[in-house]
């Protein structure tokens, strides 16, 4: 039968109000939990936790010690069903106090042990750095002869004498080294001990659930929280067969998720999903207060040293008054191929979820692991698109509409074509029927060159009132396939944002198919069907007037 719920969540000190008011005879029992479910977000995830057990009549608190310190407490739910009536009181989740070591008088013996070993040996130490002294003082201190009246010696006792102050030192060293490394040995052993004495922090959140069974009976619970150190991102790969003269191209686009997890726990054989909701953006839009535009208030002058000086607030600062790096800080913080499996989904009007396909592990800072989500294969229109102002490669590129009832969520693209991997690119959203252009890379068959006919300044008018600057382009395209291909050519046009500028196009010029392309001021395009071979020859003139007491300059719109 299903399990009623009495209570969700609430807040701690709710929880701890509760709990000193439930019976004292409520039995706690051992609770072992299972990661089943995770569902991953842009921006965190939720987990499902499944309990299994045996639960005897009456009232009950089941404690799970394995949650990770990472979940969000307000975040808890519990369900599940059981054979009997089954309620569920409250639920708490706290950090289990530190564990103290079971054989806590041992380790201090042990402890104590070797700390008297490591005096002895210091002993030993100090003793031999006396012993090393003395022999120093003795060679530095002995009188020049070594008779009884100093009358000088033979060789060999001074010999003699040199051998043992020699002696004395190196033994004196040896036994400080052999100390001194015994020491150092102690020492680690003295650290891994303190290490194990000391109260351990948790590295697990407790959980706590009353419930209250009408009958023994065996339950499974399933307990679901959030955590916010999770995260998926889109990838894609974009594989263009390019197609030939009796087959027509096709474009596989395969759509991946990258997921990694610092959650503190091991997602292990677990059933997974990626949901494009993002948890961390709240419900709501957010609440505008008033826009006031008024001039600045300047404070009144005071006498220097007054009170006033010290308690006047500062100055609400003004748009004008802020600087680049302010203003952004005052912003919101926002291989060979084998057949894969692709992901279950489940699309809503406002959200989309794709089950992955099997069970998924992956570990607590692991690293990202990629996911494959669904794949897809249409019939690009492609075309040579080139802007030969600024580089005159010709670029080929793949244009289809988005046929899925899905979004494409911003991404990286990872580009093939015909095999071969050309390069990186990213993806903007995108909606069914939107259309979504790609690039794939040079096409070295199709040559592009731009020559200046002519730029020259000078002057107009009949008193030469104004100046013109008058410029002429010859773009040259050359189809060096064996089929036809789309070619689209593009340039600018310089855009006049004053009415003394005045920018017009000269009658030399090839007229564009395409003005304002994007809906960018001044940017054409000339798009043309290439035959095999054909060569085809673009003129592009334009005139620019201004008066002659002024300057102009051209820079691209910021």
């Amino acid at each position: 039968m299903r399990i009623t719920a009495r209570c969700l969540a609430t807040t701690s000190l709710v929880l701890v109000t509760m709990a000193a008011t439930s019976p004292s005879w409520a039995a706690d029992v051992d609770a072992t939990s299972a990661i089943d479910t995770v569902t991953v977000y842009p921006d965190g995830a939720t987990v499902t936790r499944v309990i299994a057990l045996d639960l005897a009549s009456g009232d009950s608190t089941l404690v799970a010690k394995d949650f990770p310190l990472s979940l969000d407490p307000s975040s808890l739910r519990v369900e599940g069903e059981a054979g009997a009536k089954l309620t569920i009181g409250t639920i708490d989740a706290r950090p289990p106090r530190a564990a103290q070591p079971a054989n806590l008088p041992e380790l201090d013996k042990r402890i104590e042990a070797l700390k008297d070993q490591r005096a002895d040996l210091q002993g030993d130490i100090d003793a031999a750095n006396a012993r090393r002294k003395f022999a120093q003082h003795f060679a530095e201190a002995s009188p020049a002869g070594l008779g009884e009246k100093g009358e000088a010696r033979p060789i060999t006792e001074w010999r003699a004498a040199f051998t043992a102050v020699a002696e004395e030192i190196a033994t004196a060293d040896t036994a400080i080294r052999d100390a001194t490394r015994k020491q150092r040995e102690i020492d680690r052993q003295l650290a891994q001990l303190e290490a194990e004495r000391s109260a351990k922090p948790p590295s697990k959140l407790e959980v706590r659930i009353d419930v209250a069974a009408a009958a023994a009976t065996k339950a499974t619970l399933r307990v679901t929280y959030a955590v916010r150190t999770a995260r998926w991102l889109p990838l894609y790969d974009a594989r263009l067969d390019t197609g030939a003269k009796d087959r027509k191209p096709q474009l596989e686009l395969v759509r991946r998720a990258e997921v990694t997890q610092s959650t503190g726990e091991d997602w292990s054989n677990v059933s997974l999903g990626v949901s494009t909701v993002r948890v961390s953006r709240g419900g709501s839009a957010p609440e505008l207060n008033s826009l006031v535009v008024r001039y600045p208030q300047l404070p009144k002058p005071l006498a220097l040293g007054t009170a006033s000086d010290m308690a006047m607030p500062a100055q609400p600062m003004t748009r004008q008054a802020q600087s680049p790096a302010m203003a952004k800080a005052a912003e919101p913080e926002l291989r060979e191929r084998a057949d894969e499996q692709q992901a279950n989904a489940e699309i809503g009007d406002f959200q989309a979820v794709y089950q992955i396909s099997g069970r998924v592990s992956l570990g607590a800072n692991e690293g990202a692991k990629s996911l494959l989500i669904s794949s897809m294969t249409v019939t690009p229109d492609l075309a040579i698109r080139a802007a030969p102002v600024a580089d005159p490669t010709a670029y080929l590129e793949a244009s289809f509409k988005l046929a899925e009832d899905t979004n494409l969520l911003p991404g990286k693209v990872a580009i093939f074509r015909d095999g071969t991997f050309v390069g990186r690119s990213k993806f903007s959203t995108a909606a069914r029927n939107d259309a979504i252009r790609l690039g794939f890379g040079a096409d070295d068959k199709i040559k592009i060159e731009r020559t200046v006919i002519r730029q020259n300044e000078g002057t107009a008018g009949v008193i030469a009132s104004s100046k013109t600057d008058t410029r002429s382009f010859r773009t040259v395209v050359r189809n060096g396939h064996d089929f036809p291909i789309r070619i689209a050519i593009e340039d600018q046009l310089p855009v006049s944002e004053n009415e003394d500028i005045g920018v017009e196009t000269l009658s030399s010029t090839t007229p564009p198919t395409t003005t304002n392309l994007r809906d960018k001021r001044g940017v054409l395009e000339w798009a043309f069907d290439a035959k095999p071979g054909e060569i085809k020859e673009i003129k592009f003139a334009w005139r620019i007037r201004w008066p002659k007491d002024k300057g102009i300059v051209m820079a691209p719109a910021g």
